[in-house]
């Protein structure tokens, strides 16, 4: 026996080898069999004419047709053949169906998703959301499936999950409309619901620190920047006599990597030529392959000025054409607007009880099924009210609160967008921006004659839910919580729900501004009554739009290069004086942990740097200061909501804790830092603020210095150990370790972060840099992470990521083809 077990062991070390290397041969195959097909002669049915697809040694794709549906049949076809599954979870993220094809691990996410009930809205309103584009729809939809159709073996991702892909309908791209909506949008506004509750039970003084809205860095285009705030007096506001938890736990506070961008344009008057140039970076989560893909359409159009569309710039897979570009009259592109356009509102029933109780007249309730792999399905009920969505799993059971969102409204989505292709000048990209049906987003635009304009793209209630009293955004606007009864201003919350879509004609615009400069990074923007319009949906601290907003007013005539340069500033202007407040108080304070953080910081190059020690040392010390200062201005509200408490976020934090460690005062430091009694308060020889606001920085220094000692050294802590890239393929983490690198980009150290220009994390960031001056599409720079096809045995696997990470320009318009493929019309 023991003989028969040695001799199996050795066979099995003899043929190990082998079949390692017939597996591996066999998923090399099959990867080969799914890739697309570059070159030759194809026949693609529902063609009128033949078409000529491109592409060059990037994988960016030029296609020549004779038509727009052809263009967009053969757009559908290159998608598919590229990044059908990427295709397929988008769609299936905005349905709620990724466990039907993942398993259980995404069921949460579904069931957050699919509580919107976007597939029963799009196949309800299909004919209203497509409109005039259902003949687009319906090309790129059947060049999508041929595409699948065509290749040798179903996309890689289907082989490793053991499942065939689904064909793709009309329905699926406006799924991916609302899956942009998640990104952007998210969905849920816990922030705006916890400052509701916060409202209620903290005094006037302290809610008015909680709901700054400005800081001395705003940089709005309009309207003066608010300032940071100004600090209550004891008598006023004084912690040391409010509650606070029995246990304090410090909780730790991240920068938001929240979905973002910066756009800029300057016009005519400052270029040499009198070309306007438009910039555009948009940050999102980052993956293998980018979410954008690459694409020029040329065909002829009777719609579009001379005749003839050229449009350049990023698709959107799974959706029929360009998103953000140029067309050679009009360059346009997006930074996510962070309005209000998500609320909640509040519905007591008609007897007006004390407390206030749901109102149910008129609920719906639907049970959605949910698909789970390998599992039983899983019973969703969502219940809808005639105010909105019911969301037990944020508010609670039997709260009398409903969500209204944008997205849920008739109207909200629809491929008006696309008609930016036939734009001839600034009034018709702005036209088309306004009646747009995308998430809502900063649009900035510029044309052939040298003129640039910002607006709102998307479209635009007419009657906001702020402007119904019962919504939670009016009743945190005035001085005090409100109780109105179910009938209060009736028509105009009536007027503000899901089920009266009216839109804005004309959204809010700033057209040939006087400075001849445009900017906007997800900051408040403007003021007054187009603010009023836009509301505020937790806008961005307002840093990184200032510093925009500094590189262009500090020069007077730019080319496309000198844009470029500001996309890659990541200079950390907004973290300065936060270095010499750390530097001041080691000297001050003379405490242990300060000391060290200080000299281990003491070289300051004011840069994101990847080599940069002091830039990883000064940011962690603010993020653990701050943690501190909102966990002592929350405390009251903790102690008082109990369970119903939720963490709101406060992007606007900084300009309340600045003047909190400048001046520090005894009444607004955190009890747990104090360090008196109630009854010594009084007395400043026996409880004085210096101290207690030593005894905080400290704290936050020795928090900082051993999470990074853990790590080694604290002189060696760099910045860019902390910052190096994780992008990967979407299946990367179902993978051992040995194969996962195979499915990810290089684990380069990345320069940049969140408030400054140049945004990079680990894997969030720039998903992708463009520059271009419309006519002038020649000289224009484009960047990418990720590459453009989404098989890792593909040329285009990563290509033009190395160029993305290193800031090197590349050419806007595809360069000359290495790859022809011919489509012709099927017989």
């Amino acid at each position: 026996m023991a003989r028969w077990l040695k001799r199996s062991a050795l066979a099995l070390l003899v043929a190990m080898p082998i079949l390692i290397a017939a597996a591996v041969g066999t998923g090399w195959w099959l990867l080969r069999g799914s890739l697309s097909q570059l070159d030759g002669t194809h026949a693609l049915p529902g063609l009128s004419a033949p078409v000529t697809v491109e592409r060059d040694a990037l994988g960016a794709v030029t296609i020549h047709a004779a038509n727009e549906l052809d263009a967009l049949r053969a757009l559908g076809y290159v998608h598919a053949q590229e990044r059908y599954f990427e295709m397929d979870l988008m769609r299936r993220s905005a349905a709620g169906e990724l466990s039907e094809l993942i398993g259980p691990a995404t069921l949460d996410v579904d069931k957050a998703h699919r509580i919107h009930r976007f597939r029963a809205l799009v196949e309800a309103h299909m004919a209203a959301i497509a409109g005039e584009q259902m003949a687009p729809l319906q090309a790129y939809a059947d060049g999508v499936n041929a595409g699948l159709h065509d290749l040798n073996v179903r996309p890689w991702p289907y082989l490793l999950l053991g499942v065939q892909p689904q064909p793709w309908r009309q329905e699926d791209t406006l799924l991916v409309g609302y899956a942009m909506y998640f990104d952007l949008q998210g969905g849920d506004n816990e922030r705006e619901l916890a400052l509701w509750r916060i409202k209620q039970v903290v005094p006037p003084a302290l809610w008015l620190l909680l709901a700054r809205d400005g800081t001395s860095w705003d940089a709005p285009m309009e309207g003066p920047a608010r300032g940071d705030a100004s600090l209550p007096d004891a008598t006023a506001l004084d912690l040391r006599k409010l509650p606070m938890p029995d246990t304090v736990t410090a909780r730790n506070l991240a920068e938001p990597m929240a979905p973002g961008s910066n756009n800029f344009a300057v016009s005519g008057a400052l270029t040499k030529d009198r070309r306007a140039i438009v910039a555009d970076d948009m940050h999102l989560g980052l993956r293998v392959p980018d979410i954008w893909f690459r694409a020029r359409l040329l065909y002829p159009d009777a719609k579009a000025p001379d005749g003839k569309v050229d449009v350049s710039g990023f698709t959107l897979p799974g959706v029929p054409g360009v998103i953000v570009g140029s067309n050679t009259h009009v360059a346009w592109g997006f930074t996510n607007s962070y309005g209000a356009w998500l609320g909640w509102v509040r519905d007591c029933d008609a007897a007006d009880t004390r407390p206030c109780k749901r109102n149910t007249t008129g609920e719906r309730t639907f049970d959605e099924i949910i698909r789970v792999k390998g599992q039983p399905d899983v019973i969703l009920k969502v219940v809808e009210s005639t105010d909105g969505l019911r969301r037990p799993d944020l508010a609670g059971a039997d709260a009398p609160l409903a969500q209204t969102w944008v997205a849920h409204r008739p109207g909200s989505l629809t491929l008006g967008a696309l008609a930016m292709a036939d734009a001839g000048n600034l009034e018709d990209g702005i036209a088309v921006a306004n009646h747009a049906g995308i998430p809502a987003q900063n649009v900035v635009l510029g044309d052939r004659s040298g003129r640039i304009a910002w607006t709102i793209g998307g479209r635009i209630p007419q009657v906001p839910v702020s402007a119904c009293a019962r919504s939670l955004a009016a009743q945190l606007a005035t001085p005090s919580i409100a109780t109105p009864t179910s009938t209060t201003n009736e028509p105009t919350c009536a007027a503000a729900t899901p089920l009266a879509p009216a839109w804005r004609e004309r959204n809010p615009s700033i057209i040939d501004p006087p400075s001849h400069r445009l900017w906007s990074a997800n900051n408040r923007v403007t003021d007054g009554t187009d603010l009023s319009i836009i509301g505020d949906g937790g806008y961005a601290l307002g840093a990184r739009a200032q510093q925009l907003r500094n590189d262009l007013m500090a020069k007077d005539r730019f080319t496309e290069k000198d844009l470029l340069a500001i996309q890659l500033d990541d200079r950390a202007v907004f973290l300065q004086r936060w270095w010499k407040l750390l530097q001041g108080e080691a000297v001050r304070a003379n405490t242990p942990a300060l000391r060290e953080l200080a000299s281990a910081a003491a070289h300051w190059n004011g840069r994101a740097d990847p080599s940069s020690v002091s830039y990883r040392l000064v940011r962690a010390w603010r993020l653990d200061v701050l943690s501190r200062i909102r966990d002592g201005l929350l405390a009251p509200a903790e102690v008082a909501l109990g369970k119903d408490f939720i963490m709101p976020d406060l992007p606007q934090l900084e300009g309340v804790a600045w003047p909190l460690v400048t001046q520090r005062p005894a009444h607004l430091l955190s009890r747990r830092f104090a360090q008196c009694t109630d009854a010594a308060a009084a007395d400043a020889t026996l409880c004085h603020g210096t101290h207690g606001w030593d005894t905080l920085f400290e704290d936050a220094a020795v928090h900082v210095r051993d999470d990074l000692s853990a790590k080694g050294s604290l002189p060696q802590r760099r910045w860019g150990e902390r910052n190096t890239a994780a992008i990967c393929h979407p299946l990367a983490q179902a993978l051992p370790a040995l194969f996962k690198r195979w499915l990810c980009m290089p684990p380069d150290e990345l320069p940049g972060d969140t408030n400054m220009p140049r945004v990079a994390a680990p894997a969030f960031g720039e998903s992708e840099r463009m520059v271009i001056a419309p006519g002038h599409e020649a000289d224009g720079i484009i960047e990418t992470p990720g590459g453009q096809s989404g098989n890792p045995l593909s040329p285009f696997w990563g290509a033009g990521h190395e160029a993305w990470v290193r800031g090197k320009p590349t050419p806007f318009l595809p360069g000359p083809p290495t790859h022809t493929l011919r489509l012709l019309p099927a017989r």
